[in-house]
């Protein structure tokens, strides 16, 4: 059940960030069916680290996370997926060297970087092969979403130019934060197989969706405005 795997996520996440971390964890729902929002009132709701937002329209993936990001009040940004597909344990070796670079993200495709399922594995990493080749990146995830910023850098990006669609907006994040310069430093992750709960997206509409914002953007790389 879903909802019972955001309340378990939470605590791991609590559990594995280093104590001389301060933290709020911010769960955004995009009014779910699920649940998921209530669970977390239900469990948290006496926790002011934890902060449960229901989002009522807009929906989308990027929307909700661009909404975690303008209610995050920290030093450090850390954006993961709710179904233990990012691994908690893999946090502590993130914030370590974020406060060394601008954005550390989670790679599934440098050395020790892998993921459970083959199948998902194989199609990433070709498509990740045309991305990289599309909008010349040397960056082998530009689809992962799991990944630990500084603040002031993310808030000084064009965000409506970076935060619609599904998850496609990472790579455009990850093209800007290249264009101002910004240091990135990928980190071998193992992402799991969905702990609970079933995928809400279409595979091949994604593909086509992706498809068509690579191109845009490396249409618009040329442009020095973009």
């Amino acid at each position: 059940m879903k909802s019972r795997n955001i309340v378990n996520l939470i605590a791991e996440i609590d559990r594995q960030v280093p104590a001389s971390w301060d933290r709020e964890i911010l769960l955004v729902d995009d009014k779910s069916s699920d649940g998921t929002y209530a669970a977390v009132k239900a469990a948290y709701g006496g926790n002011e680290r934890v902060k449960a937002i229901l989002r009522q329209s807009d929906r989308g993936l990027a929307r909700s996370i661009r909404t975690g990001l303008e209610h995050a009040t920290g030093d450090y940004l850390l954006v993961m997926d709710t179904d233990f597909t990012h691994r908690p344990d893999e946090i502590p070796l993130m914030l370590h060297l974020a406060v060394k670079v601008d954005l550390v993200s989670g790679s599934r495709f440098c050395a020790g970087g892998r993921m459970d399922d083959t199948a998902h594995y194989l199609a990433s990493f070709v498509y990740n092969l045309l991305i990289r080749v599309l909008i010349r990146t040397q960056i082998q995830d530009n689809l992962g979403g799991f990944w630990v910023a500084r603040a002031d850098v993310i808030r000084a990006l064009p965000w409506d130019r970076i935060f619609y669609g599904y998850g496609d907006y990472y790579f455009r994040l990850l093209h800007y934060l290249q264009r101002n310069r910004r240091t990135i430093v990928e980190l071998p992750s193992r992402y799991s197989e969905r702990a609970a709960g079933k995928s809400k997206s279409n595979f091949m509409k994604l593909l086509l969706d992706y498809s068509a914002r690579v191109l845009e953007l490396a249409i618009k790389r040329k442009d020095p405005r973009h």
